[in-house]
Parts: C-alpha cells; sequence; structure tokens
C-alpha cells in the first residue's frame, strides 16, 4: 500500500513541477524526448500515468484484498486511461486557435459615418467596424465633412485615429 501510494504522490510531485517550470523539466533531457511519439512522453501525461497507477493501485488494493499483482494491472489500466485522457486533452487545447487579432491597418479602405464634423486640416470622430464590432476613433480630413457624412478611410495614423475623405457617389 505504502508503494502505491509513494508512486501517486510522486506523480502529482512531478505535474506541480511540470506546471511550475513548464518546459524547463523537458529541456533538461537535451531535447531527446522533444516530438517523439507526439507528446505520449511529455511531463504531464507520465505524471498522470504514475498518479493513477500509485492511487488506482491503492484503491483497489484498500478496498478488496485481492493481491499486489491485481492491484498493480488495475493500477497500470487507470494509468493508461489517465495518460490517454490528458494526451488527448493537451493536443486539443494545443488545436485551439484564436482569430486573429484585429489591427489599424485592417481599417484601411473601409467605410463608417461621422458621428462628429471634420473640420478642414482638424480631428473629428467617426463611427466604423472593425471585426464586427463598432469602433469610434479620431479622424483627420483634408477637405471638412458634415456630421452624418458616409466616409472611407484611406489610411490609419495611428491605433486610434485614422485619415478619410467622404463617399462620392
Amino acid at each position: 500500500m505504502t508503494l502505491f501510494l509513494g508512486l501517486g504522490i510522486a506523480g502529482i510531485v512531478l505535474l506541480v513541477l511540470s506546471l511550475i517550470f513548464d518546459g524547463v523539466l523537458e529541456g533538461l533531457f537535451g531535447g531527446v524526448l522533444d516530438g517523439l511519439f507526439d507528446g505520449l512522453l511529455s511531463l504531464p501525461v507520465i505524471a498522470g500515468f504514475l498518479s493513477m497507477l500509485g492511487f488506482g493501485g491503492a484503491i483497489v488494493l484498500g478496498t478488496t484484498g485481492a493481491g499486489t499483482v491485481v492491484a498493480t494491472a488495475a493500477g497500470v489500466l487507470a494509468g493508461l486511461v489517465a495518460a490517454w485522457l490528458t494526451w488527448t486533452f493537451s493536443r486539443a487545447l494545443m488545436r485551439d486557435q484564436t482569430s486573429v487579432t484585429p489591427r489599424s491597418d485592417d481599417l484601411v479602405g473601409t467605410s463608417g459615418s461621422v458621428v462628429t464634423a471634420i473640420p478642414a486640416g482638424g480631428y473629428g470622430e467617426v463611427l466604423l467596424q472593425l471585426a464586427g464590432q463598432p469602433v469610434k476613433l479620431a479622424a483627420k480630413s483634408a477637405a471638412p465633412v458634415a456630421r452624418g457624412t458616409e466616409i472611407w478611410v484611406e489610411s490609419a495614423l495611428s491605433s486610434t485615429s485614422v485619415a478619410v475623405r467622404p463617399v462620392e457617389r
């Protein structure tokens, strides 16, 4: 029983170390395990296997009294299931990608409307759509533009201001 509990605790300690030192422990092996078996030998997978081997074996040994061989077999089975679940979950998390963050240059060529009149050579405000969200930005134009006028963005001056021109129809 003590051996199984020791293995379970060692697995949890290994998992905590792999979470704290994220990738540092893998580097200790000099990249030998890097990419080997597509992540099956990562520290979280090994830690999951080791802890479930220990705790699963301890539970079977303590509740059934079936013997060390049966408890070890049950622990190995539980460890393999935990390792597979850890590997599958980590692969799913690594595939989870967010969309590209919009930049101010993405506004060039979009249309919008003036919410605060733009004087010649001065700044006003425009309402634009960026990634489906309304964005209110400072706007500059060579010619004066009245409130409510539809505009096109010619260039991004900064992350909060754009150069615009009125739409001519």
